[in-house]
């Protein structure tokens, strides 16, 4: 398991003042309001950061950090990843994931049929899409719904499925 998530993404600077602009990777924008402190990924390192503020403008966040108070001190954090701990994380309901605990699960029939690795998750409108590269090499993409998803296990890290009719067609 992962310990640290992605809550976002810093765009680009936001003004004179030394503010960022944030693409929220999280589902509660709202969720920025109460945290205190995250981890900027440099790519080398992980520099921890204090907020100092928060705003909202459409669907971004603005952020402030503590001891960088000037356009120059943040221009140079564009498209860097903004990390907390995952005891930091927001609590889960019943029969939901963080997508970084989902990556790399195997996906196994409800038959016994081992069909490959989750890579990647698609968050459309109505319902998340996983997407398993299957050991032929092809992709297969199946809805996240309890008619498809049977059930998560991440200690054993697997993934039950049934494959709906024609999906596999494809």
């Amino acid at each position: 398991m992962e310990n640290l998530l992605r809550v976002g993404v810093i765009t680009s600077a936001h003004g004179v003042r030394g503010e960022v602009k944030v693409f929220p990777t999280t589902d509660d924008n709202s969720r920025f309001k109460t945290l205190k402190h995250v981890l900027m990924d440099t790519g080398k390192e992980k520099i921890p950061l204090e907020i100092e503020h928060v705003k909202f403008f459409k669907n971004m966040v603005i952020l402030k950090f503590k001891g960088f108070d000037n356009k120059n001190d943040v221009e140079m954090w564009r498209q860097r990843d903004l990390l907390i701990t995952r005891d930091q994380a927001v609590e889960l309901a019943p029969d939901e994931n963080f997508i970084a605990d989902l990556i790399g699960l195997t996906a196994v029939t409800d038959e016994g049929v081992v069909l490959g690795t989750l890579t990647d998750v698609l968050q459309t409108g109505a319902n998340d899409v996983y997407c398993v590269k299957m050991e032929n090499g092809k992709e297969l993409l199946l809805p996240a719904i309890k008619d498809c998803i049977l059930n998560v296990d991440l200690e054993k890290q697997e993934m039950l499925v049934h494959v709906l009719d024609g999906l596999l067609d494809l």
